[in-house]
């Protein structure tokens, strides 16, 4: 006798998945979507933004920082947080409400980063969530250094951190992605992650590449990832923050497609992308145009975000405005999870 068609169904149905790529380091219009910067971004607007709903109007009303900018993007609060500090945020993160409401296990919710100061992101300091509610973080860089004990000329490229030179680096420390765990959760071996990071040409291509492993082995079913090439733009050489952008923009694109092609993500997966903000104006007397986002004009605080996948609307444009601390409470709306202490809203055009 068969199986009866409400079993199958519960069996059949998959679970729903967000990936969150925040396009970290800052990119402006002028260089991405705008005609004159077109060029730059041929995935997003080929074969992302047909499949999307994209939001042309995002703003960042808080501190410009990239540590404090995407803690606050993962808390849906403008946290305030020193931005070179090595303190979890104030308030509860995504990863919490999301474990704590849905009771996840550790396993289901990853955060692949940047080095300095990323290593707290996962978790806040929160009481009413307590200890252990947070997400795993994986840092490539800081497992690159650990592999390599810093001192292979090979990598030195890969393990810049800052651009900005920050008077204080933290220290990385506390309950990070240990690099003897590589193996036993990434299948692996120190060995060959230093041969592919060798062949890799940036940290956000080492951290998509540890992220498309994450996915295959462990399948969470929320993955927040920043990508930080761009920031390159504080050196001030601004073929490379193009460079980084055209390189930002390939890699989401190869992120979306090994999500068509895992069968634990196909069909059920909602992809979220959004830079963490912009970068000043080029007629700002007071900063410095691409190269820094700190006077907080429109250029530095106005982004935008795209979304595709599960749920979404395809081909739609909103020009109407959001927040960027909005991302958290709509995430909560698609999973069924509360962001009690969020102070965005639900994008309603996204549920």
């Amino acid at each position: 006798m068969g199986a009866s068609p409400f079993v199958y169904g519960a069996t059949a149905a998959k679970k729903r998945k967000v990936i969150v790529i925040t396009f970290g380091g800052g990119a402006r219009d002028q260089e991405t979507f705008a005609p004159e910067g077109q060029i730059n971004i041929p995935h997003m607007l080929g074969e992302l933004i047909p499949q999307s709903s994209f939001f042309t109007q995002v703003t960042n009303h808080g501190i410009l920082g990239h540590y404090v900018a995407t803690a606050s993007l993962a808390t849906g609060v403008y946290e305030t947080l020193n931005n070179f500090s090595a303190v979890p945020p104030e308030h509860p993160t995504i990863f919490e409400y999301f474990r704590k409401d849905l009771r996840r296990p550790v396993s289901d919710a990853w955060v692949v980063a940047p080095s300095n100061g990323f290593n707290r992101i996962g978790e806040s300091d929160c009481r009413s969530y307590g200890s252990g509610l947070g997400a795993r973080v994986i840092l490539p860089k800081h497992l690159l250094t650990a592999a390599t004990s810093g001192a292979d000329d090979h990598y030195g490229h890969l393990l810049h951190d800052n651009y900005e030179t920050p008077l204080y680096a933290p220290q990385i420390g506390g309950g990070e992605f240990e690099l003897q765990q590589l193996e036993q959760i990434l299948k692996l071996s120190v060995d060959d992650f230093k041969a592919h990071a060798k062949t890799l040409s940036s940290p956000d291509e080492l951290s998509v590449y540890i992220a498309k492993r994450l996915m295959k082995q462990e399948s969470p079913s929320l993955l927040w990832i920043t990508m930080h090439d761009i920031d390159i733009a504080h050196s001030g050489a601004y073929s490379l923050y193009v460079d980084a952008i055209r390189r930002t923009d390939r890699l989401c694109a190869e992120l979306w497609k090994a999500v068509q092609e895992e069968p634990e993500y196909a069909g059920n997966t909602t992809l979220l992308i959004l830079p963490d903000f912009g970068r000043d104006a080029d007629q700002d007397s007071g900063g410095n145009g691409f190269q820094h986002h700190r006077t907080g004009d429109p250029a530095s605080r106005t982004t935008w975000m795209m979304a595709l996948g599960a749920g979404v609307r395809s081909g739609v444009v909103y020009d109407s405005p959001v927040q960027s601390i909005d991302l958290v409470p709509t995430i909560g709306s698609m999973m069924g999870f509360s962001a009690a202490q969020a102070q965005g809203r639900p994008i309603k055009d996204l549920l």
